[in-house]
């Protein structure tokens, strides 16, 4: 199964539907599978007296509140339905993040075929119920979050009516830019080791390095925010890549999975043909006449590997030469 690449656009947009549709071609343009914006009503999500994060507050003008930065950054029902036609058009799936049940309607009018849970909803009960309720696959980020409370998200998902194998859950860290050191990748593995889920893993980490990790050991999804330009105003864009590099991203993983195979071992077709070359066979180290013994002494291994084995020389120590063999000439028996 192929790794699904998600490039999250979030709201690096900054409200604007021209740079919405860009950053669709962009997606597109660097294969990833779906692009994902971020659907909201402000006054749904955040009280008038709540503050910015800590990132948001660096990113972002310091006298407008939390409230108007949302409200700023929001793109109506229109703008949705336009963007998910076009995406059609493009080939490329559309996504959202609901962060409100007003928004799970809204995107279920539209047909959203997957849904995305955010991370700060993981402990949202009737959000939670309700997008369990519509038995659509479901992928669900797990920033901020303790190995119970995911395994709370799943059963409340599970317990409205939606079958596991329909979730996917993404390791995630809610910190933008997250630090390496804070990243706990291998916490990926233990999410699918101890909840057998199908895994992923949601970056905020600077660069690429880490999705393509994350795609060595085992994630199925990979999600990563990008803009169109890290200088833009607004609270996501410095944590986000640029189009060429989503593209290296999209490029690497795509490698690596090809790099990964079947997990069988055995010599692949691009490197038989080099078996005869680089093995070794059994030669003749000196000449060595009819009659003669074959012993540690008279014989060695040496390329090309078309003769006998190596492997065969218990068998070939101690028989007799049946013919003169000369210096480098293949031991036939």
């Amino acid at each position: 199964m192929s790794i699904f690449i998600i490039a999250e656009a979030g709201v690096n947009h900054n409200g604007d539907l021209g740079i919405a549709m860009r950053m669709v071609n962009a997606a597109y343009d660097a294969g990833a599978d779906a692009v994902k914006f971020q659907t909201f009503r402000a006054e749904r999500i955040v009280s008038r007296f709540a503050s910015k994060a800590e990132y948001q507050k660096r990113s972002t003008n310091g006298r407008e509140s939390h409230l108007d930065m949302l409200k700023r950054l929001e793109l109506d029902i229109d703008a949705h339905r336009e963007l998910m036609n076009y995406c059609t058009k493009k080939g490329i799936l559309f996504l959202s993040s609901p962060f409100d049940i007003e928004s799970v309607e809204r995107l279920e009018e539209l047909g959203l075929k997957i849904y995305k849970i955010p991370s700060g909803e993981i402990t949202n009960f009737p959000f939670l119920k309700r997008i369990g309720s519509l038995n659509k696959k479901v992928i669900l980020s797990t920033g901020m979050s303790e190995l119970r409370e995911v395994a709370k998200a799943l059963d409340i998902l599970k317990g409205a009516g939606l079958h596991k194998d329909d979730i996917t859950v993404l390791h995630c860290n809610t910190e933008y830019p997250t630090p390496f050191e804070d990243a706990n990748l291998s916490a990926m593995i233990t999410i699918r080791d101890k909840l057998n889920v199908e895994v992923g893993y949601s970056d905020h980490t600077p660069g690429i390095a880490l999705p393509i990790a994350a795609a060595a050991l085992g994630a199925t999804v990979i999600e990563k925010h990008f803009t169109l330009d890290r200088g833009m105003a607004g609270p996501d864009h410095r944590a986000s890549l640029e189009p060429n590099e989503l593209k290296e991203m999209v490029s690497a993983i795509r490698a690596v999975e090809k790099g990964l195979g079947s997990g069988i071992k055995r010599p692949s077709a691009s490197e038989l043909r080099n078996i005869p070359v680089v093995r070794k066979s059994i030669v003749a180290e000196r000449d060595i006449k009819e009659g003669e013994l074959f012993s540690d002494r008279n014989i060695g291994a040496k390329r090309p590997g078309t003769g006998i084995s190596p492997l065969r020389w218990p068998d070939v120590i101690g028989r007799a030469a049946k013919k003169d063999f000369k210096k480098d000439e293949q031991i036939e028996l």
